[in-house]
């Protein structure tokens, strides 16, 4: 009995689904970001800032997040844990010091130095996104979308999940939200760290992992929808403390619903019989297999025979995984006697193909890189830019009550990374098409979600509201389970943190650049003659405000579609190689 209980407790410590749920609670503090709008108000009046430098308090916010080369590098010579200590560290740092500049525990600083509170404070969530991603699609890559997708729509909620914490608390101090963005990630994050970690994931492959997923899915469901309904209860009621408090205990309930997981499956294959359990080499080491690719024994660096893997006829791609694999075969035998005789010249490795790991120096080079790139600077920076400006987007088609679209939009955007990684799952599964197709869809999505914002429509806010989330959400759940794809797992802390540059650099273009200068002239317009007030004179009425722009950010979205679909046609043979084999 003992030697089964120690079975069983090892069989949990190294579960993968418990790093999972581990990963899952990390990102839940990964969306402190979300929260600068409701501290924001706080720092401005206590600091006597404008409205131009408060707004550059949220551009460090917004590099802070982005800018991830840090913790892309630390992950990669650090033990994840030691990664998510140091992402704590920098929470605590930065947000804790501006806590006690606004409540005059510390003397006041310039506005350059505030600024680098924030960006030390915020670059916090891109070490706790690295870790939870890295170990996710390294214990799961045969399920790289669904993992993605469930882990950033976490960080997409941990807004939502703060602020409910926060009204529990009900603190008569506006500060104190300062104080619980800077200490709340190092409560959660310090006691999980060490679970964080590959565990051999590809080795834990088993029959139930359908079920298991299919239970995270739905509570991530109810997760969204019970935020939803409370928020929206909490808008319109006046509710005691009490109901408040009973509200927030309901939400943790649900979030410890999945630590049930690996306490079910440890238990359940520990007295059952080892063959539930299907080995699978993992994802990312299956080029050493693949055809087009030789190493010699015991020297001699690992060859790429380039006849077979670039000039291979184009209808050996088109046969049936198996025909394919036996045809390649005999090419590659074919061309190693012509090379043994001198007749032709085996080429020498000059770098990795699609599908093996790329540093990010080598990936830097390859078009398949750049065009995931500039696919999401056009498509989730037009996303980002809805996100930022939808308060000003909101008053301009008559609505007062700004922050119901902020908490939709919210909601939205976590079940579109949910949605994202599922769909995108089943398009390879199903039919080792590229993922890459499904960001297109959701650019498509984006760009009617646009159309809807410009014309200002009855119903535009939300239909709008609905359509961009999605689209934007489901971004973040593709993109990087692609990245992974094509470009490997061993380096994909940097890759993935190099990409996350595009989107502060599309809201650059968007927001700071088109939307602001547009909105501004309108405002002016609209002003001259008229009987404003002097404060109302840069305030923008009716749906002219976001017409012009939002066209641009349709169009550019279709772009970025194309852009997508670019990547599909060109990656489609490396798709049929990972996931054709599954299903032949």
């Amino acid at each position: 009995m003992a030697r089964t209980t120690r079975e069983r407790v090892k069989s949990f410590i190294n579960n993968r689904w418990l790093v999972f749920v581990a990963a899952m609670w990390i990102q839940s503090c990964a969306g402190i970001g979300y929260l600068f709008g409701s501290i924001s108000p706080v720092i401005k009046s206590s600091l006597n800032y404008n409205q131009k430098q408060l707004s550059r308090l949220g551009v460090a916010k917004d590099l802070g997040d982005s800018v991830g080369f840090l913790a892309g590098t630390l992950s990669e010579i650090l033990p994840l844990w030691a990664a998510l200590l140091v992402g704590s560290l920098q929470n605590l740092v930065g947000y804790g010091w501006v806590w006690l500049i606004v409540t005059g525990r510390a003397p006041i600083l310039p506005l350059w130095a505030m600024c680098i509170l924030i960006f030390v404070g915020n670059n916090g969530e891109t070490y706790f996104n690295t870790a939870t991603l890295v170990s996710g699609v390294q214990n799961f890559p045969k399920s790289r979308g669904p993992v993605v997708g469930i882990l950033k729509g976490f960080a997409g909620l941990g807004g939502a999940i703060l602020s409910q914490v926060y009204t529990m608390i009900h603190s008569s101090d506006r500060a104190s939200l300062i104080f619980m963005v800077a200490v709340a990630p190092s409560v959660v994050v310090v006691p999980l760290m060490f679970f964080i970690r590959p565990v051999g994931g590809h080795r834990q492959i088993r029959s139930s992992d359908a079920t298991s997923f299919t239970i995270i899915y739905a509570v991530c469901i109810l997760l969204a929808a019970y935020l939803m309904a409370v928020m929206l209860v909490e808008d319109f009621i006046d509710l005691s403390h009490s109901i408040i408090t009973a509200f927030t205990i309901v939400l943790f309930a649900i979030l410890l619903v999945p630590i049930f997981i690996p306490i079910a499956t440890s238990c359940f294959t520990a007295s059952t019989n080892p063959c539930d359990t299907l080995e699978e080499p993992l994802v990312g080491n299956q080029q050493s297999q693949d055809p087009g690719q030789s190493t010699t024994p015991d020297h001699g660096p690992e060859l790429i025979l380039s006849e077979v893997e670039d000039e291979k006829p184009k209808e050996v791609d088109l046969l049936p995984a198996l025909e394919r694999h036996k045809r390649i075969a005999q090419l590659q035998a074919k061309l190693m006697q012509a090379a043994a005789k001198g007749a032709v010249r085996v080429k020498r490795r000059r770098g990795p193909h699609r599908g093996e790991d790329f540093t990010l120096t080598q990936a830097l080079v390859k078009a398949d890189f750049w065009l995931i790139f500039f696919s999401l600077l056009l498509g989730s920076g037009s996303g980002l830019t809805v996100i930022d400006n939808l308060g000003q987007m909101s008053q301009s088609l008559g609505y007062d009550n700004t922050h119901v679209f902020v908490s939709m939009i919210s909601i939205w955007n976590f079940l579109g990374r949910i949605g994202g990684g599922y769909f995108s799952e089943l398009i390879v599964r199903d039919y080792a098409y590229p993922r890459p197709v499904a960001i297109a869809v959701a650019q498509l999505v984006m760009s009617v979600g646009h159309i809807f914002f410009a014309y200002g429509w009855p119903g535009a806010m939300h239909i709008g509201t609905l359509l961009i989330g999605l689209g934007y959400g489901a971004h973040w759940a593709i993109v990087p389970a692609t990245a992974s794809e094509l470009f490997g797992l061993k380096k994909f802390g940097a890759l993935y943190n190099f990409l996350t540059l595009a989107n502060p650099a599309g809201s650059l273009v968007f927001s700071g650049l088109i939307a602001s200068s547009i909105y501004d002239r309108e405002a002016e317009r609209q002003a001259q003659g008229s009987l404003f007030n002097p404060d109302d004179v840069l305030r923008c009425r009716g749906s002219i405000c976001y017409f012009l722009t939002s066209l641009i950010m349709s169009g550019f979205c279709l772009i970025a579609a194309a852009l997508s679909m670019i990547l599909v046609q060109r990656t489609k043979s490396v798709y049929t190689n990972l996931y054709g084999k599954t299903r032949s």
